[in-house]
């Protein structure tokens, strides 16, 4: 399992408020499993394992284990070695999760994670190694990946670069929040550019130390995908 996933993945399984109900157990495990950081026929935890994580009651899990199944977002399966497994979403659920939200608080937390990106590249301009700019020079190659796990490991790389712990939590909140809609399939064609060519010109600025231009460039290229994700909501919302 990579750096990247497995932070990801310790939010996603952090306590809850006290006073949250199943609704906020679904709501974090519906982004985990469309941004990926839950896998296809990933067996989840038990519920009691999942109760001790989240830090709530069984009942809870169970209330939210069942909302889930009836966005096909999980299976259960009987017998030995059964459980509760994740399953795909279809861009119907993406479009469904986008829906739910304000276009107020969209932009709010849109603004929040550009801010966020942003300042990441220009300290990791300031303070990456040659070391590190090897490592995010690697996020920054063709692997056929999804284009929501290319973004998703790039920018987590640079904010591990830019060796801010703060940052870097931030960023992996990030993961689990917008980043899921984001970054999703259903935004991404052929005629949306070319992530790893953005991602060079924003490491390639980095490892120059020119962290004015490696802050801008981040912010541009998330600045484009968020004007994406807000033109389809208004698709969504208008009647």
């Amino acid at each position: 399992m990579g750096t990247d996933r497995a932070s990801a993945r310790a939010v996603v399984f952090t306590p809850l408020d006290p006073h949250s109900r199943a609704e906020t157990v679904v709501r974090r495990l519906t982004d985990a499993i469309t941004f990926g950081l839950l896998t296809d026929a990933e067996q989840l935890p038990s519920e009691a394992e999942l109760a001790a994580q989240f830090g709530v009651s069984r009942v809870t899990v169970r209330e939210a284990l069942v909302a889930l199944r009836h966005r096909d977002l999980l299976e259960t399966r009987r017998g030995r070695g059964g459980g509760s497994f994740v399953r795909a979403p279809a861009d119907t659920v993406l479009l469904a999760r986008l829906g739910e939200l304000s276009l107020p608080n969209l932009q709010d937390t849109a603004d929040h994670y550009v801010a966020i990106a942003g300042a990441a590249a220009r300290l990791a301009a300031q303070r990456a190694t040659p070391d590190d700019i090897e490592r995010v020079e690697e996020e920054t190659r063709d692997r056929g990946w999804p284009v929501h796990r290319v973004e998703r490991a790039f920018h987590l790389e640079v904010a591990a670069v830019a060796q801010s712990a703060r940052l870097a939590r931030e960023e992996v909140r990030f993961a689990t929040e917008l980043g899921t809609l984001l970054w999703s399939p259903v935004l991404h064609s052929d005629d949306t550019g070319d992530p790893h060519a953005e991602h060079r010109a924003i490491t390639a600025a980095i490892a120059e130390g020119d962290d004015d231009l490696a802050r801008r460039l981040t912010e541009e290229h998330i600045e484009t995908a968020v004007e994406r994700l807000i033109n389809l909501h208004l698709t969504l919302v208008e009647p």
